[in-house]
């Protein structure tokens, strides 16, 4: 394990890991809450070693040209593989959006349903625990003093040992990951149809008691004035909207470009009429899939359930009932989905519309930018009539210009459940 310090050994370094096709790459980074700057990057170019003796720690700390040369020679270059944990939080202070060809062992793990990795969490830990069969991993140097030199022999251990996980991690999310996703044009479509209808006919009952019980809920915490309880937490947004005409003419008097798509619907495709092949616009005609399945539902039941006024809910057992049948709904859920997923992949690379139990169909969606559209219309005196949701980006792009315009404020409530501890959270990021 070696631990360079010296700015020299550090840079030649980095010159030789600049021929590598993947490394994998973790950092530590110093004062995490009140001036958070990179103190360690660690790195690996051989996934078979299990000691951490091929592990390389760079002491990058308070010496931005080092972090900067990584940067410059791994991070951008796109013939490397760089493999991370929770890879937004270390590029970071690693590139930011300029980092390329970067692997995401978090994400990979989320791809991978839940009913095949039932796990509480998605962290390292649990993920090395887990899959790798290694019985404890020590953490305790997790929240350490990263700033503090010199390090000590458990913060280097500590370090070094992550690289290794990470790497094992990785190799064994690949190989589930190719076993959870079997080549679509190899699929058994037969088979995978008596599969899916089976696991159907348990998930239906709980997928419909799951969307009755948040329902039930919703109308009963707004009707008693509630924005906590024991599952859920109600809170209020703000969507704005602005007519089409109007941002058009704003953008156009402000000298303002604003690049987003617009959804070209039925009723702005008939206003458009022969517009909508007009050279200038670009439309992009994108593809939709839809699987179907094609066995007759069974009827729904005619016997009218007395469910109590949202005033005189008990809270506590619809909370109860939701946390008693979450667990199951969750992995039969995520196994319909991914099911739907093979037999989707499988039916369009197998050039097949229909099966003895799925039919697949397709619809197109076009899209055009925003600005080639507002040019257009107002060049040859078109009035098209649609609301424009103005999200953060747009907003973004006007700045106070849109104090300039007559914007519909829509106060939307929306609900989330509150969750009962943070899953998924990097685990190197104590808070």
């Amino acid at each position: 394990m070696p631990y360079l310090t010296a700015p020299n050994d550090i840079k030649a370094l980095i010159d030789k890991f600049s021929q590598a096709k993947i490394l994998w790459v973790d950092t530590e980074i110093a004062d995490y809450k009140s001036n958070p700057r990179l103190s360690l990057i660690q790195v690996l170019a051989d996934s078979t070693d299990a000691t951490g003796d091929a592990i390389f720690i760079l002491d990058v700390l308070d010496q931005p040209e080092l972090a900067k040369d990584f940067i410059n020679q791994i991070m951008v270059n796109p013939d490397i593989e760089k493999v991370f944990h929770s890879a937004s939080y270390d590029i970071r202070f690693l590139g930011n959006d300029d980092a390329q060809n970067v692997t995401c062992t978090l994400k990979m793990s989320r791809q991978i349903p839940a009913y095949i990795l039932p796990l509480p969490n998605r962290q390292l830990k649990t993920l090395i625990e887990t899959l790798c069969g290694i019985t404890y991993v020590n953490k305790t140097e997790q929240s350490g003093d990263w700033a503090k030199r010199p390090l000590t022999e458990k913060q280097l251990e500590y370090a070094k040992m992550d690289a290794v996980y990470l790497a094992r991690v990785h190799q064994r999310l690949l190989e589930i990951l190719a076993q959870s996703y079997p080549e679509p044009a190899t699929e058994n479509l037969a088979a995978l149809g008596e599969k899916y209808q089976k696991i159907e006919s348990q998930w239906k009952p709980l997928d419909s008691e799951i969307a009755e019980v948040k329902e039930r809920f919703k109308a009963a915490m707004m009707a008693q004035k509630l924005k906590d309880s024991s599952c859920f937490q109600l809170s209020s947004s703000i969507t704005m909207k602005v007519d089409f005409m109007t941002l058009a003419r704003l953008t156009q008097t402000q000298g303002i470009e604003l690049n987003f798509p617009v959804t070209l619907t039925k009723e702005i495709q008939k206003q458009l009429g022969e517009l909508i092949s007009h050279p200038s616009l670009q439309v992009e005609d994108i593809a939709s899939w839809r699987l179907n399945s094609i066995v007759q539902q069974r009827r729904k039941s005619t016997t009218k359930k007395i469910v109590p006024e949202p005033e005189s809910e008990d809270l506590t057992v619809l909370g109860n009932r939701y946390q008693e049948i979450l667990p199951e709904w969750k992995l039969l859920d995520s196994e319909v989905e991914h099911l739907k997923e093979r037999i989707k992949k499988a039916m369009f690379v197998q050039n097949k519309s229909n099966t003895s139990h799925f039919k697949l169909s397709s619809s197109s969606i076009l899209k055009v930018d925003f600005a080639r559209l507002a040019k257009l219309v107002q060049s040859v005196g078109v009035e098209l009539d649609f609301m424009v949701t103005l999200t953060q980006y747009i907003q973004k792009q006007l700045g106070d210009a849109i104090n300039k315009i007559d914007v519909q404020i829509e106060y939307i409530t929306s609900w989330r459940m509150t969750a009962k501890t943070v899953e998924d959270e990097d685990e190197e990021i104590p808070f």
